[in-house]
């Protein structure tokens, strides 16, 4: 099962707070899942689909050792995606600290700040090549 987005940008949360893109903060314990998310996205842009993104910060997350990964990847990667993930329409990037996520035609993705001229540009989509989701509300709210 493919869980990948394609040609698809994800925009911030209607109930976002954040006005710009915001780095997201580690915990004095140790990393969260949106600094991971953050770091590995915006440090290489474009080389992540969305299953690869979140099953690398599954194996951060965790600790995996790199020779357990080597070993064992493809059981590691079947047991994540075993069970339901949240795509990355539930990732507090978008939710709370100011993140766009674009999909290219490859499936690969790449962080676009709320306040960027390429955000704006990919929610007006004039061509319609892309498809326009919003991340999900933090809220139920009305």
């Amino acid at each position: 099962m493919n869980m990948n987005y394609y040609n698809t940008f994800i925009t911030v949360a209607a109930d976002c707070p954040a006005e710009t893109g915001i780095i997201p903060p580690d915990k004095k314990d140790g990393r969260t899942k949106p600094s991971l998310e953050y770091e590995l996205a915006a440090g290489q842009p474009y080389q992540y689909t969305q299953e690869e993104l979140l099953f690398e910060v599954h194996v951060r997350h965790k600790q995996i050792a790199d020779e357990e990964l080597e070993e064992r990847r493809q059981e590691l990667w079947d047991g994540f995606f075993g069970k339901s993930q949240a795509c990355l329409r539930a990732s507090m990037l978008p939710k709370k600290y100011g993140w766009g996520i674009h999909f290219d035609g490859a499936g690969k993705l790449a962080l676009i700040p709320k306040e960027s001229e390429a955000y704006q540009q990919y929610i007006e989509n004039e061509n319609g090549e892309l498809k326009v989701v919003a991340a999900m509300r933090s809220s139920r709210g009305k």
